[in-house]
């Protein structure tokens, strides 16, 4: 038996990028940092705060949903799925680079730009069930073909 899954709570760096692929299939990238705290060890030894980057891709609903209500800053409670792939660079550079498949999508906090629109100042959630009639993007859907100049 294997388990491949994925929780974070963490905030989204800058706005996701979203576009339409085939018959109109959403698929939003972004990524999310998550911090641990700094910290002194009973030695005495500072340990500093460590923010770690995560890439995310979100399809089809969720996607939608994160289009419409996700921005810089917002912060989420993913969960999903590693994946890894691999993709030629606009300079013919063979990249490699692993990311979060969403599955549960929850929007926490309130939004940052002083909005007062409570349809998005907290607690939204959202699972790929909930939002489309199919989970996750087949694997030979996933865009790899190089002409994607994303880094993610």
């Amino acid at each position: 038996m294997s388990v491949n899954k994925v929780i974070l709570i963490g905030n989204v760096g800058k706005d996701p990028e979203v576009r339409y692929v085939d018959t109109n299939v959403a698929v939003a990238n972004f990524a999310i940092a998550t911090t641990e705290r700094a910290f002194t060890r009973s030695n005495g030894t500072q340990v500093p705060e460590k923010t770690e980057w995560h890439n995310v891709v979100v399809w089809r609903g969720l996607a939608q949903v994160v289009e419409k209500y996700v921005k810089k800053g917002t912060q989420l409670y993913i969960e999903g799925k590693l994946r890894s792939r691999s993709y030629d660079d606009k300079d013919g550079v063979k990249r490699y680079v692993t990311e979060i498949v969403v599955d549960v999508l929850q929007l926490l906090g309130r939004r940052s730009d002083g909005s007062n629109d409570q349809s998005t100042s907290s607690g939204g959630s959202y699972s790929a069930s909930e939002t489309s009639t199919v989970h996750n993007m087949p694997d030979d859907m996933v865009p790899d073909n190089g002409t994607d100049d994303l880094p993610f």
